[in-house]
């Protein structure tokens, strides 16, 4: 028995969210008294055996470099091969892209119960019962999975990255991979100074800067703070923006630290992508914009009077 961690990885290295993981399931193993162990599919440069800082005894790898590149039904047919060979009892996935692709496959294949987007530790006193977001964040389900294999993705930035001191021990693992029925003929990076799915601070626009011309003084503001930029759907629908920048229900569904929401009204979409913020600050001269119920801080006024000067101040604070 042993909770089993999948360890998400990009260009050669871990995610931020697989960090999250690590401490989620290592907590999960330590309340119900067994092992903790990561699962890496693929190569990467980082120190797995450091990754015995955040509670895990072992990492197992399958070092094949076809696994570089996500493709969900290999990466869930080795993952079901894995955890029958490990006798694993409890399967941990971060709820972002991958998570969401690869988990319902592995639980579907494993005949294990699922909880997608659990926000905290299972309750054990009485089962095994994980609370979930659902409706968009509007709400909390308390789920609870009775199978003997239990399969439990995360939801980013809501269990807080735990480290200590640890050495995990590396094994390699020999199992047969299939052969992926997709094939990468090219790779076109986004740029930006921060990931936007693992930003700590989001700095978003909306129609109220009128025109993508005026979108310097939200990149300004990003900067200072080495925060990802991000937009409303009608910016990415105007073409103002990219749309690989849309937050929202139908866009990237997000969960910073700190969410600067400039010129966005604030429709229940687009609150549906955001609303697991830790802090939500709202500009907008409009001061019956729908999103100040939501947010933690507002400011009524002129964006290209206030983001100009809270720019500068940040500056001055950053150079004190």
């Amino acid at each position: 028995m042993s909770v089993l961690i999948f360890l998400d990885h990009s260009d050669g290295h871990i995610k931020k969210a697989s960090f999250e993981a690590l401490s989620y399931g290592a907590a999960v193993a330590k309340q119900l008294g067994i092992a903790a162990e990561g699962l890496l599919l693929g190569t990467v440069n980082d120190d797995l055996a450091a990754l015995g800082k955040y509670g895990i005894s072992k990492v197992h790898q399958v070092s094949n470099e076809s696994l570089n590149y996500l493709d969900a039904q290999v990466y869930a047919k080795a993952i079901e091969d894995i955890v029958v060979e490990l006798s694993a009892t409890i399967i941990v996935f971060s709820h972002n892209q991958t998570g969401k692709a690869v988990a319902p496959r592995v639980a579907a294949g494993l005949k294990a119960g699922l909880v997608a987007g659990a926000i905290s530790l299972p309750d054990t006193s009485t089962g095994f019962v994980v609370k979930k977001t659902v409706f968009s964040g509007k709400a909390y389900a308390n789920v609870n999975i009775s199978s003997a294999i239990k399969v439990i993705s995360i939801n980013p930035n809501s269990y807080k990255i735990v480290t200590g001191e640890g050495i995990a021990a590396v094994s390699q693992l020999n199992i047969t991979v299939a052969t992926p029925s997709i094939k990468i003929t090219g790779v076109n990076k986004v740029s930006g100074e921060v990931p936007l799915t693992e930003a700590d601070v989001v700095v978003s626009g909306g129609r109220g800067l009128k025109g993508p011309e005026n979108w310097g003084i939200v990149e300004d503001l990003a900067h200072v703070l080495h925060a990802a930029t991000a937009c409303s759907r009608p910016v990415a629908d105007s073409n103002w923006r990219p749309h690989h920048e849309h937050v929202g229900q139908t866009g990237v569904q997000i969960a910073p630290n700190l969410y600067i929401a400039i010129g966005i009204s604030g429709a229940i979409q687009h609150l549906a992508g955001v609303n697991r913020s830790k802090t939500i600050v709202v500009i907008n001269k409009d001061p019956e914009a729908p999103f100040f119920k939501a947010a933690d801080y507002g400011i009524v006024g002129d964006a290209f009077e206030i983001i100009p000067k809270l720019t500068e101040e940040i500056k001055i604070l950053n150079n004190a």
